[in-house]
């Protein structure tokens, strides 16, 4: 069993680095909680508005389905049709299951696919504005400033969905959309959402992203305020928190990151991962200060082995070599709470061109060969460096940059999950998607296998001997485990649907 819950971690991880990897993010802290309406509707043959006719005659508790009997349909009547005109009629009759208890005349929207017979999804109760909100979509210009310039009217709208789709619009918008949306964003209502604590922290995230472009030093103090403080609600979304403070301060902002969150120990890991995927914004995203500055910053957190794995892939990626010594010792003393530290040590000094790192190599796989192996079984390939244009990426590497990034580290599998915050449910249509909030992490921003993970893959691991030094990666190997990764998530799903099915 333990090997089983090895393996399936293994699997996972690999499938991880695929999603991440073809992922493109649009607002840097900002994660989509679901489709958007706009999406839906797009991937639809029939999109209507609907009045409930008749509900469905109740089933009585306990009660089981007889072998291909269908579940009973609410009748619902079309008022109006928003796509696929050519597929239904105005006052047409449709049925679609639905369990509610709404009263007979409520409006519902109904999609659905596959013509001629029409596969009707579940109907989601809408009022007024929703419907208004729906119809104006398909007239919206192309011109993705335009778009959001009509979706920040509805941010924090009374009617949740649209608030949620609004939000959705500009999580998946690109960033410099939101950075030339600045003459039209409203400052006053921009500082008024993020200090307020109901406020949930993804929505959070987007308002101080858009504060860093349209606010001034003025919003400084009170920035300060939040991230000084010991309320976990005030400093909800702390990542972008402190990107939109650095935004606003330039390199004198970093001190005081750098003290709260960087060089104190005794910071909560969940803050200090916030800090470093801030500074990991700026190193590659903005021009606002200078990598040198942050790659000191970076540095600091090499003094906590604990969490050192958090920047050592930077480190690598923006190519700070002078670190090798410290890499050095790291690796030997590491001890069982750090050991997880080891592979991407191994990983720097393999991107390292600096002859000393090849020989460290050797030595330290004298220690642990364990680890070298590790390294060279699940990262094959070298990082790829990124950020603004400014280094090139190694002639070994023969993927593309977002491909390779992702084989340096893995995203990251200890969510920094704020106690306060909840767990809210999307009511979309073609879905029921559960959403943890204050979770939200940028494709590009990815560390190390955590302590979980490490811990998790080491007995899936053989201790044959080490890979030979030098030896190429094997091409089939690194195609196939994706795909055995796929699969075996695939046989796990089969596994837990049959065995709840029971």
């Amino acid at each position: 069993m333990k090997r089983f819950t090895a393996i399936t971690s293994v699997l996972t991880l690999a499938v991880m680095l695929l999603v991440n990897a073809s992922q493109a993010m649009a607002c840097p802290f900002c994660v989509a909680t679901t489709q958007t309406f706009t999406e839906e509707i797009a991937s639809m043959d029939a999109v209507v508005f609907a009045k409930l006719v008749k509900l469905p005659p109740p089933i009585k508790p306990g009660t089981q389905l007889a072998e291909g009997q269908e579940i009973p349909r609410a009748k619902f009547q079309i008022v109006t049709i928003v796509k696929g005109k050519e597929l239904v009629k105005p006052a047409q009759t449709i049925e679609a299951i639905y369990f509610g208890e709404a009263k007979v005349g409520t409006s519902f929207l109904v999609m659905a696919v596959d013509p001629p017979k029409l596969m009707w999804s579940t109907p989601l109760e809408v009022v007024k504005t929703t419907q208004d909100y729906i119809l104006k979509l398909d007239s919206l210009p192309k011109d993705p400033v335009a778009r959001l310039e009509f979706f920040q009217k509805y941010l924090e709208n009374e009617d949740e969905e649209l608030a949620r789709d609004s939000y959705d619009e500009f999580a998946k918008s690109p960033y410099d959309a939101v950075k030339a949306l600045k003459p039209k964003m409203d400052h006053a209502q921009l500082l008024k959402w993020i200090q307020d604590s109901e406020v949930p922290a993804s929505r959070r995230r987007l308002y101080l992203t858009m504060l860093g472009v349209c606010g001034s030093a003025k919003d400084l103090p009170m920035l300060e305020e939040l991230l000084s403080s010991s309320d976990r609600k005030k400093k909800a979304g702390l990542d972008a928190l402190i990107g939109c403070y650095l935004t606003l301060k330039g390199p004198d902002g970093l001190k005081l990151i750098e003290d709260l969150f960087i060089r104190n120990k005794r910071s909560e890991y969940a803050d200090t991962y916030a800090a470093v995927m801030a500074l990991r914004f700026h190193g590659t995203e903005s021009d606002i200060i200078p990598r040198k500055r942050i790659l000191v910053s970076m540095r600091y957190m090499l003094d906590r082995p604990q969490l050192a794995d958090l920047v050592i892939p930077d480190l690598a990626r923006w190519e700070d070599w002078s670190q090798v010594d410290r890499m050095v010792k790291l690796f030997k003393d590491a001890d069982e709470e750090t050991s997880w530290v080891r592979v991407p040590v191994i990983n720097y000094l393999r991107q390292c061109p600096l002859t000393e790192a090849k020989e460290q190599i050797k030595a330290l796989e004298k220690i642990d060969p364990a680890a070298v192996k590790r390294a060279n079984t699940f990262f094959p390939f070298g990082p790829a460096n990124s950020g603004r244009g400014d280094t090139k990426a190694p002639k070994s590497s023969s993927l593309d940059k977002s491909t390779t990034e992702s084989f340096v580290s893995t995203p990251v599998l200890e969510t920094s999950l704020e106690s306060s915050e909840e767990i809210p449910t999307s009511t979309t249509t073609t879905s029921s998607i559960e959403t943890v909030e204050d979770t939200a992490i940028p494709a590009d921003q990815v560390i190390v296998p955590s302590p979980v993970v490490e811990k998790a893959i080491q007995p899936a691991i053989s201790k044959e001997e080490p890979v030979a030094e030098g030896k190429e990666p094997n091409l089939w190997y690194a195609l196939g485990v994706p795909f055995l990764a796929g699969l075996g998530l695939l046989v796990l799903q089969w596994r837990v649907m049959s065995g709840s099915g029971r």
